[in-house]
């Protein structure tokens, strides 16, 4: 049938006024259903309103990009593994300082004030090794007995804290960065007294809905099946907890202890640095501070500190963690000072294996450890959430991965070995770099990047890698912790 002219007009108008009516209700519905959010009345259908993610306490954001990670020194020692490769790494955020001895006191505080009852060797195990500044032929007892608790070492980087240790330091500032956001929102009550054993703040706890805490206000539920007035706990979905604190990766170390931001222009990287700071020099070339050490270490055999009268570097051994001049992100002592622990299990070929985006070895995939019914596994009696490996019936089919354990895919599995049938091969360790015959390499020798007070000035290159086994410590590697960006790579404002 045809329709007449004026017919056809109110037509057209009336598809018009109904695409600007639902154009007009895009910011308060789904643009993919119309169907309006937040609205009980709707199914309660979430959609949080959400700028810009909160900057953690002692973080600075590092604005990620790409460079050629690897060496910039000669080699002088041959061992040929920090080949230079062209990777990029995404944004993420770092601690501007190293973690000090009153940082790491206040981790133990609360391990002992929470633990001590009931499994008092938690704390004992999570201790620094104190032990590790003797010397055969020093006399180094004073910094055994005075270094980690004496108040006048308080801001100085911890050390005798194993790859392990250091780890689980970044787990339990997880929990207490989140509890204290929710206490500061008011849904949470500050409860120092009644967490005791398991029955503290978790945050995979707290999300599986096994930690109720003293509640002050929970979030409204607008799911209408709950009834006018119900209420719920936060969700990931809320977007007020952050990500996890964690080591950073070995090439977001090396990219944030470069801070080539500060010698970029537009898209042009205008002088490669060797250190983190411009020059081939380990002095200040500025007029004020003309000739001052920018970082401390040893400058050559028996010199630790410089001449009475003019101590150049003013440690003698570890410096406070604010000292010398930061680099153009902000960071301290991304040079000297303290070597620190990265993520990164060693290879000599990582530089050539991992990928260019998001460099990174040491992947072992794991998932919450679940009952018979799907609901989430009980607490641990230390009040933590249970995850397992992969399996590897979990994996099948899957095209990215097929095992849990990806540390020694392509360099240490049977496939990489040209010793991969034979059946005598007693251990993973020994197929490939004889473990404790030819090498100290294993699924268990993690990177430390940086020179520290005891290094010479060729280790302060932000390329050299060194390692040692996940298990040891020495008096000169600390650690400081990062936390993944999400959303934009760009802060607030900078971004469309």
């Amino acid at each position: 049938m045809m329709l007449s002219k004026n017919m056809r007009i109110f037509s057209a108008v009336a598809g018009v006024a109904v695409t600007l009516s639902m154009q007009s209700c895009e910011k308060e519905g789904s643009g993919a259903t119309g169907w309006a959010y937040n609205d009980p009345k709707n199914g309660g259908y979430l959609n949080v309103e959400y700028t810009e993610q909160e900057t953690g306490p002692g973080l600075v954001m590092i604005e990620g990009g790409t460079f050629t990670m690897g060496r910039t020194e000669q080699e002088i020692q041959h061992e040929w593994d920090n080949t230079p490769r062209r990777v990029t790494v995404s944004s993420f955020y770092m601690d501007q300082t190293e973690i000090t001895n009153q940082f790491y006191r206040d981790y133990l505080y609360w391990l002992k004030r929470t633990y001590d009852v009931d499994f008092p060797d938690v704390a004992l195990k999570a201790t620094p090794d104190t032990l590790v500044w003797r010397d055969k032929l020093a006399f180094n007892e004073p910094y055994v007995e005075y270094y980690f608790r004496h108040p006048a070492y308080k801001n100085y980087p911890v050390v005798g804290v194993s790859w392990l240790q250091a780890n689980d330091y970044c787990a339990w500032r997880t929990d207490r960065v989140n509890e204290f956001i929710l206490v500061r929102e008011g849904i949470q009550k500050m409860d120092a007294v009644g967490q005791v054993a398991d029955n503290h703040f978790n945050t995979d706890a707290y999300l599986a809905g096994q930690y109720e805490g003293l509640v002050k206000n929970d979030i409204e539920d607008l799911d209408p099946s709950k009834g006018e007035g119900a209420t719920r706990k936060v969700k990931m979905e809320d977007g007020i907890l952050l990500p996890r604190y964690r080591l950073p990766t070995e090439a977001e170390w090396e990219f944030a202890a470069l801070g080539l931001i500060g010698n970029t222009e537009e898209e042009l990287i205008t002088e490669r640095r060797m250190y983190p700071w411009n020059g081939h020099i380990m002095r200040n070339p500025e007029d004020e501070w003309k000739g001052e050490m920018m970082a401390n270490y040893k400058r050559g055999r028996g010199d630790n500190m410089g001449t009475a009268g003019k101590l150049n570097d003013n440690a003698d051994i570890t410096a406070e963690v604010n000292a010398y001049w930061p680099n153009d992100y902000g960071l301290y002592n991304m040079a000297g000072n303290v070597c620190e622990w990265v993520m990164d299990v060693y290879r000599p070929l990582s530089p050539e294996d991992v990928s260019d985006f998001r460099a990174f070895r040491g992947n072992v995939y794991k998932t919450i450890e679940r009952n018979d019914d799907g609901t989430v596994a009980d607490k641990d009696s230390l009040g933590r959430i249970k995850f397992r490996d992969v399996t590897a019936q979990e994996s099948e089919g899957r095209r990215n991965y097929r095992k849990s354990d990806n540390i020694n895919y392509n360099d240490g599995d049977r496939e990489s070995s040209t010793s991969y049938a034979e059946e005598e091969l007693e251990s993973e360790d020994k197929i490939m770099y004889e473990f404790g015959a030819t090498s100290m390499v294993n699924n268990r020798s993690r990177v430390f990047k940086g020179g520290s007070w005891k290094d010479r000035a060729y280790y302060l290159s932000p390329g050299a890698r060194r390692y040692l086994d996940e298990r040891l410590s020495t008096d000169h590697i600390g650690f400081r912790c990062a936390m993944t960006r999400v959303g934009s790579p760009v802060g607030l404002g900078k971004g469309k």
